[in-house]
């Protein structure tokens, strides 16, 4: 879109509103309100792991430890304290003074009930391998819990802070049975410990957080400030920001890039880039399973790498802090290198290797996305250049994340946010040890992979790690794309910064 034609559409979205009746926003009523386009039907962090919910777990539900977002060090949060028991087992030492929000006291049954549940995969926690390592907890008394592993693994707390939360003990025992007969965890009403709980929710439109009063002193996060949080889907990117300009909202992101370049000149708005860790790539189904075939030639999936202008869409489109990256990691993660094979851009090249390939006059396919579809869209026009056309499937993300695992795409452009958590384990091992996520299922990434994960010397992880990600270039099994860099925008009346793990802080944010 151009810059005429969006900001007419910025004019035509902001007279609408004036016109019609909004919810208020901001110190009047003491409401944070913010939003993003996907909606929130299951308010569970185990049973939804989509960014939404990543957010909302930092504010509703705490874990056993905190990462310091400044030092990287891990400091304590529900655990007071804590001793590993050789390589395969932590102890803590538990907080006696925390309530839930339903008012019931926090101890070891609640911790024990937690772990076993989300690390038995017969339960279905959607991303298992954040769990998968623990083989299980047991009570040492009132307020002492052990935490058993399977096997060394060296980067547990990274996954304890970010995604492991803590419920209260029996949380999922009155959930109602699916149609096939299981129980439908993602029902289970949430309740955390955390500095905000949950009001009201409304599947698919909004979800009220209001602020804990009980919430324990002597926490990381420290005691809450605003009195209400309200998340709202909001599908539409320029209604987003029509409401952010007239008072309906207080803070969004993923604004495009012209879009807030122009609103970075307006008074009462703070727009700024950050960095983040999601990165964005493309995955090709490589063993064929979708029924499309050409994806399982090599020469095919290297066409498109040389074709994508990946620094023009990271400098044009997603903004100065995105980076073009060339392993399936983040740069900011231990154990991602980016030496490994390299895919410049080059179309003639791209050209030679499909007519290599026997496909000189090109194919049609379907290519399957859910987020900035404007980038997407730049993907297509860059391939269209070597004489491929692409059919444009865009989704909400959890039915696109449905029918990735079932390998009914040929192509799927996505991303990952690692859940933030600074170690490659939580993104290439995610894809490539043969999971619900993996297309390509090559053993020999596997096995690196699974030595790089079990072991305690960083050396070792770092070899193992960099033979995985050199596999994965070479067999071009992934396009990986770009950092993602957000455009964040928020009213002058909050006192926010951002912070480069895209988690929000809310529950630390005030009113000026």
């Amino acid at each position: 879109m151009t810059l005429r034609k969006s900001l007419h559409a910025l004019a035509v979205a902001s007279l609408a509103l004036t016109l019609a009746p909004q919810a208020q926003a901001g110190k009047a009523d003491d409401t944070l309100n913010y939003a993003s386009n996907r909606e929130v039907a299951v308010v569970d962090p185990y049973y939804n792991n989509t960014r939404e919910l990543v957010i909302m777990g930092q504010m509703i539900w705490d874990g056993l430890v905190f990462r310091d977002i400044d030092s990287g060090e891990f400091k304590p949060l529900l655990a007071k304290s804590w001793e590993w028991v050789g390589d395969t087992a932590i102890e803590f030492d538990l907080r006696d003074d925390v309530k839930f929000h339903d008012g019931s006291d926090f101890d070891a049954d609640d911790v024990v009930y937690t772990l076993n549940h989300a690390s038995t995969k017969e339960n279905g926690v959607l991303t298992f391998r954040n769990v998968s390592w623990i083989k299980d907890a047991e009570k040492l008394g009132d307020h002492k819990v052990r935490v058993n592993l399977h096997k060394p693994f060296p980067p547990a707390f990274a996954y304890l802070a970010n995604a492991v939360p803590m419920l209260p003990s029996g949380n999922y025992e009155n959930v109602p049975n699916k149609p096939d007969g299981g129980k439908d965890f993602a029902a289970a009403k949430p309740i955390g410990t955390g500095p905000y709980k949950v009001n009201d929710v409304k599947a698919g439109e909004y979800v009220l957080m209001e602020k804990n009063d009980g919430y324990f002193d002597g926490s990381p996060k420290g005691q809450p400030q605003i009195g209400n949080i309200r998340f709202r889907t909001i599908k539409e990117t320029n209604t987003a920001i029509a409401e952010l300009l007239t008072g309906g909202l207080d803070w969004i992101w993923d604004v495009p890039k012209e879009q807030a370049e122009r609103m970075g000149s307006m008074g009462g708005i703070t727009v700024e880039n950050a960095k983040t860790f999601r990165v964005s790539y493309m995955a090709f189904d490589a063993l064929g399973q979708s029924g499309t075939e050409q994806f399982k030639d090599k020469r095919v999936r290297q066409a498109f790498a040389h074709a994508i202008d990946r620094q023009g869409i990271a400098e044009n489109l997603v903004g100065p802090a995105s980076v073009v990256i060339h392993s399936a990691c983040h740069p900011d993660q231990f154990g991602c290198t980016q030496d490994v094979p390299q895919y410049d851009y080059d179309p003639e090249k791209a050209k030679a290797l499909l007519k290599e390939a026997g496909y000189e006059n090109g194919f049609e396919f379907d290519l399957y996305a859910y987020r900035e579809r404007e980038f997407t869209e730049a993907v297509i026009g860059d391939l269209a250049k070597i004489g491929v056309k692409a059919n444009l499937n865009f989704m909400q993300y959890r039915a696109l994340r449905d029918i990735v695992r079932k390998a009914e795409t040929p192509i799927n452009h996505m991303t990952w946010g690692s859940y933030s958590i600074p170690d490659v384990s939580a993104i290439v091992s995610n894809f490539f040890t043969h999971g619900p996520d993996d297309l390509s299922k090559d053993d020999a990434i596997k096995a690196s992979l699974d030595i790089a994960d079990n072991s305690i010397d960083p050396e070792v992880r770092k070899e193992n790690y960099k033979a995985a990600f050199t596999r994965i270039a070479e067999e071009a099994y992934w396009v990986p794309m770009f950092t993602y860099a957000k455009y964040y925008a928020w009213s002058d009346d909050l006192d926010f910064s951002t912070t480069p793990d895209e988690i929000p802080r809310f529950f630390s944010t005030s009113w000026k």
